[in-house]
């Protein structure tokens, strides 16, 4: 029989999961037949899938993702200009492991948000930490945090964000303190994080909408030359799951 005290002290532990598979062998006799060593590691078991779930479910919290995306879910015909290969061989994460970039291109609605949330949620599921951003709301954040004082905080808590995403990068034009601040972001970044980019403008004109060719070619310097290059093809996304066109087919 098990005394109350021993499941309080499981409580009194943290070790929900556990005390949860304890209380399940106990009514199912069954267990009862499994040797001593094969009941514990099951119990084990219990709590360490509980704890990793917990532990992902505060990773993806964390990353504040704009959409729920998974890698399983994306749609990687030859329509859209994926590489099937690459793609399963980025959700792996070791270009995270090894501090490289990416880089998403394609026109509006092609899907760029959602392979940009896929890539970082197999991340999260690699244990790596993970901040999604619209740029926009970074150079907001950047520009508050001037004003109050916690600029140099801000730029600690980016810097130790193991992938960072930005998303909707250079859609908006920039001033020479956004340039600055972004590159101040990405310097900190480099060799040493990850960053994915996503965004409509090719990168053969990406130097062009900095208004400081010196800043824009040292920001560029810690982007592009370390960084995969994803670009999707093919049309709207908004348009093609739209439930209109869905009940015109």
């Amino acid at each position: 029989m098990l005394t109350q005290p021993l499941l309080d002290k499981l409580s009194a532990l943290r070790l929900a999961g556990f005390r949860e598979a304890l209380l399940e062998q106990r009514e199912q006799p069954h267990y009862a037949d499994l040797p001593f060593e094969e009941r514990l590691a099951l119990l084990v078991d219990r709590e360490w899938t509980r704890r990793e779930n917990n532990r992902l479910h505060r990773r993806l919290k964390a990353a504040r993702f704009h959409e729920s995306a998974c890698v399983e879910d994306l749609d990687l015909s030859p329509s859209r200009g994926l590489d099937r290969r690459q793609i399963l061989e980025l959700a792996e994460c070791q270009w995270v492991q090894y501090h490289l970039n990416v880089i998403v291109l394609g026109p509006t609605g092609a899907g760029k948000t959602y392979l940009a949330c896929a890539l970082g949620q197999a991340a999260c599921r690699h244990d790596f930490s993970v901040r999604y951003l619209r740029t926009s709301r970074l150079l907001e954040d950047l520009t508050h945090a001037h004003a109050d004082g916690s600029y140099p905080k801000l730029l600690h808590a980016l810097a130790r964000v193991d992938l960072l995403i930005l998303d909707d990068w250079l859609r908006d034009p920039l001033n020479t303190p956004h340039t600055r601040d972004l590159l101040e972001v990405l310097d900190d970044r480099y060799g040493r994080r990850s960053t994915l980019l996503a965004g409509q403008v090719p990168v053969d004109q990406w130097h062009s909408r900095f208004p400081d060719p010196t800043l824009a070619d040292a920001l560029l310097d810690r982007i592009v030359h370390n960084a995969y290059r994803l670009e999707l093809r093919g049309e709207s996304q908004r348009k093609t799951r739209s439930p209109l066109a869905m009940m015109n087919t």
